[in-house]
């Protein structure tokens, strides 16, 4: 009726096994990692850093050398700060340029860094101080619809009537006639 010690035992330890498997897996799905990777950290300040999240991850050439561990505002300027935590090893140099760039066309966002011409490296705790707010999609549709809105004038006049606006039909309304000279 009562299980042995024996079997209780056994039945603990597969519990425990259980319980550390799942929160391995949870913290490997959630990328977190529990010891951090040694590295420094890099800062950079943006006009717009739009969609843009912690832990995205941090690219030189297309290969991911860091991430994005703090996204904040800088009072002092009153522009997105974010803080970048650059793999050990990974050399970026004073002149180089940080970008907010989308993978894909709705994707999630990375940083892109552009390696300049300086023989300068940043250390840890150094600005990048160059560089590329993110590209909004949502702004760039409003900025074409507001564009061609504007230039076709009240609703759709064709290039062939250079602007002009055509007089509404109404029963008073007289055709203008040319003056003789």
């Amino acid at each position: 009726m009562y299980a042995s010690r024996t079997t209780q035992f056994i039945v603990g330890i597969f519990a425990i096994l259980g319980i550390i498997a799942l929160a391995i897996l949870s913290l490997s799905l959630g990328k977190v990692s529990v010891f951090p990777a040694a590295g420094y950290t890099l800062y950079a300040n943006f006009d717009n850093i739009s969609g843009l999240k912690t832990n995205d991850q941090v690219q030189l050439d297309g290969v991911q050398v860091g991430k994005v561990t703090y996204i904040g505002l800088d009072q002092k300027n009153m522009r997105a700060r974010i803080e970048m935590h650059v793999d050990q090893g990974v050399q970026i140099d004073a002149d180089s340029i940080a970008s907010c760039k989308t993978s894909g066309l709705i994707g999630d966002k990375y940083v892109a860094i552009a390696l300049g011409p300086s023989e300068r490296m940043l250390r840890d705790g150094s600005t990048i101080h160059q560089t590329e707010s993110c590209f909004v999609l949502e702004d760039a549709i409003g900025q074409l619809i507001n564009s061609s809105g504007s230039s076709s004038g009240s609703g759709g006049s064709s290039s062939s009537d250079k602007g002009s606006k055509a007089p509404s039909p109404d029963k008073d309304h007289t055709p203008a006639t040319p003056e003789k000279k």
